[in-house]
């Protein structure tokens, strides 16, 4: 409620009244002074009120206004993502799009073929699909074909058949040769590309998989091709460079020069792009869940069958607004120059796919890189050739990078709980164990964080219908490790990270927790 402030001797409106309510009461407090003739103002059919609620709700909405221009005005209290673009466009940092999973294909083909096939790019592969699950497509992303030659593979003695092993493949859908537009010979001119969710990684990151954009303008006969630029800012009058922004709903745009700083598409000429959409954690599928041709009839008519034998790994969503905020300053303060450890880190970190990462100096010119991706897992070959390549003209002239997996150290707790005799055990006992694997989730946990016993009895204590608690088993996944760590705590040296125990090591561990005895009832 706003309040009327007597400030020598003239009244005056709490300025912070500036919600619908607040403005309504603060005029309705001054109609005794400003118009006494005015009696029956709480009247709310009287048309002088309809006018004052009117203008307490302009009011309300101006508010509002003035707020959020006053919050997006700052990196710190932004909240929408294109305030975000646009203050990290001043500091050059661009908000990373989704990034696609990598995997390898194992194709195994009859005995008696002999042929030489060709993959080329956009040959696709699948998962199944499964209820209110659709299918995850995985597709051969590199410009360069790969040819298979099954002559030289010899036959397995036991499966009588022959198999292929490394077919790198990426999530995602390949866009071929889309028309975007026609030029009119303008400076600065401006294409939309016509599917959202592009898949662009910084420039010099892809020497493994190729280009994520390829760009040709043709007129007539003379095709000509175009270079990718984080900026025009250094192009030359005559250069064919062009850039691409991406907005707030994923939508990304061409931009070429302006004829001093890079050149104007020719009049007519018609801009031909080839890209790839796609990405995010989805693509990160289990060991065996490849195993769809759908795109590579080459393969399909020689009974060939495919499948991955490790997990896809590496695939991450686009880079949310918090992420941004957090790592923008560090890789800024760096200036996009490796030198330290923690230099290192935050370049890392602004890749997307990458997770956790930790450097560490393993050599006078040696830097490793303990890496993480999104989600867990090893680091697949894909995502350890861009990042080298992403960090090859920011690192110093004699370092040495490398990339190493993270050390995952399985956490094994078993537990005796207790259930209120008015509560469904099953329900119970699932909750905790939900409970517990949160502390053992991939983004609650660092490299070398100490786990405390006393956090596992804290969250299965806080569970509804939980009795008691007792720990029986807390440990390291080592048999010389006691049942129960007497210190309550397990330390992790620098490059661990803690994980739930995985199905093969132990299935009885179901989401990082195992309950070996239950008590229902009271005491």
């Amino acid at each position: 409620m706003a309040k009327i402030v007597d400030v020598n001797g003239t009244q005056v409106v709490d300025y912070m009244a500036r919600d619908y309510e607040s403005l309504l009461a603060a005029m309705h407090a001054q109609i005794p002074s400003k118009m006494p003739q005015w009696n029956d103002f709480n009247n709310g059919a009287d048309f002088g009120n309809v006018l004052l609620e009117l203008f307490a709700h302009l009011g309300d909405i101006l508010s509002y206004y003035q707020d959020r221009v006053a919050n997006e005005s700052f990196l710190g209290t932004a909240r929408t993502r294109r305030s975000v673009i646009e203050h990290l466009r001043l500091i050059g940092y661009k908000l990373a799009t989704a990034v696609p999973a990598a995997a390898r294909l194992s194709v195994t083909v009859p005995a008696a073929v002999n042929a030489v096939v060709t993959v080329n790019q956009g040959d696709a592969f699948a998962t199944k699909s499964q209820k209110k699950k659709p299918s995850t497509r995985f597709e051969y992303s590199r410009e360069a074909p790969l040819n298979i030659d099954f002559s030289t593979i010899a036959a397995d003695p036991v499966t009588g058949k022959k198999t292929f092993n490394g077919l790198p493949v990426e999530e995602g859908r390949l866009v071929k040769s889309e028309v975007i537009g026609t030029s009119d010979g303008s400076a600065n001119q401006r294409y939309l590309l016509a599917h959202t969710g592009l898949i662009l990684r910084p420039i010099g990151a892809t020497q493994t998989t190729g280009r994520d954009v390829v760009l040709l303008t043709q007129l007539g006969a003379v095709i000509t091709p175009w270079a990718l630029q984080d900026t025009l800012a250094f192009s030359r009058a005559g250069q064919n460079d062009y850039v691409i922004e991406i907005d707030d709903n994923d939508a990304a745009s061409v931009i070429f020069g302006d004829g001093a700083f890079g050149a104007i598409p020719a009049n007519g000429s018609q801009i031909v792009a080839t890209y790839r959409t796609g990405g995010g954690t989805a693509g990160n599928t289990p060991a065996g869940t490849v195993q769809t041709i759908v795109g590579a009839p080459q393969l399909a008519l020689l009974g060939a069958q495919v499948t991955n034998s490790e997990a896809a790994t590496g695939g991450a969503d686009r880079e949310s607004i918090e992420h941004a905020i957090q790592h923008a300053p560090a890789v800024f303060r760096s200036l996009k120059r490796a030198v330290t450890a923690a230099d290192y880190e935050a370049l890392a970190l602004s890749f997307k796919g990458v997770g956790k990462v930790r450097a560490s100096a393993s050599g006078w010119n040696t830097v490793t890189l303990c890496v993480a991706p999104e989600g867990g897992g090893k680091v697949s070959d894909v995502l350890e050739a861009n990042l080298k390549a992403y960090l090859e003209d920011k690192r110093m002239l004699s370092q040495l990078v490398e990339i190493a997996d993270v050390d995952y150290v399985p956490i094994f707790v078993t537990a005796e709980i207790g259930v209120e005799s008015y509560y469904l055990r099953s329900e119970v006992l699932a909750n905790v164990q939900q409970a517990a694997a949160a502390l053992l989730a991939f983004d609650n946990v660092d490299f070398g964080r100490t786990i405390y016993l006393s956090k596992f009895y804290e969250v299965s204590e806080a569970v509804a219908g939980v009795l008691f608690v007792n720990v029986t088993e807390f440990r390291r996944f080592d048999v010389t490790s006691p049942a129960v760590e007497l210190s309550g705590k397990i330390l992790l040296g620098r490059n661990e990270i803690p994980v739930a125990p995985p199905p093969v090591a132990n299935p009885a561990y179901a989401a990082g927790i195992r309950v070996v005895t239950t008590n229902q009832g009271g005491l």
